[in-house]
């Protein structure tokens, strides 16, 4: 079976070349990943029948914005070059919480610590932790709660101490 930093190298060298389409093979292990609008990750393991298959459609293009007095409050914001961005390591599904009756793991003005843990993303039904990396405040959520995320996509803004 992969190792998940394995899957990710694969992703990152996939996203940054210019093949659509990519399978790799190994001791009866499988994973196919695609480009171009639709992703598709299966993992086959060894000396068993099942498939998992994860799809994920690409982030739709937003309309234009008329000029608004929020949005134009919150574009510097995301601009800022003072906050820290808390990025996904990987593509998967963001939750801010781990079960629905859970409280959400950050808010919006909480304080958070190098290895406070900011929220999960699951990727092939592996729900992977992740860390703050920082201390300081949360200033923004970016993404909602079971919302697909892709790789180096923003999840948090957090002012560094």
């Amino acid at each position: 079976m992969f190792k998940i930093q394995e899957i990710r190298e694969i992703i990152k060298l996939v996203d940054s070349s210019s093949i659509d389409e990519f399978v790799y093979e190994v001791e009866g292990a499988k994973v196919k990943l695609k480009k171009n609008g639709v992703v598709v990750t299966e993992a086959v393991a060894p000396k068993k029948d099942v498939v998992a298959p994860v799809v994920q459609q690409a982030a739709p293009v937003a309309a234009p914005v008329k000029a608004e007095e929020p949005a134009a409050v919150a574009a510097p914001a995301k601009n800022d070059p003072s906050l820290h961005k808390i990025v996904s390591p990987m593509v998967g599904t963001f939750y801010a919480a781990s079960n629905p009756e859970s409280p959400a793991y950050v808010q919006v003005g909480g304080k958070v610590g190098d290895e406070t843990i900011v929220c999960i993303v699951e990727a092939m039904k592996l729900f992977n932790e992740i860390e703050a990396e920082v201390k300081g405040e949360i200033v923004e959520v970016l993404v909602k709660d079971g919302e697909l995320v892709e790789y180096g996509q923003p999840l948090f803004l957090v002012k560094a101490e």
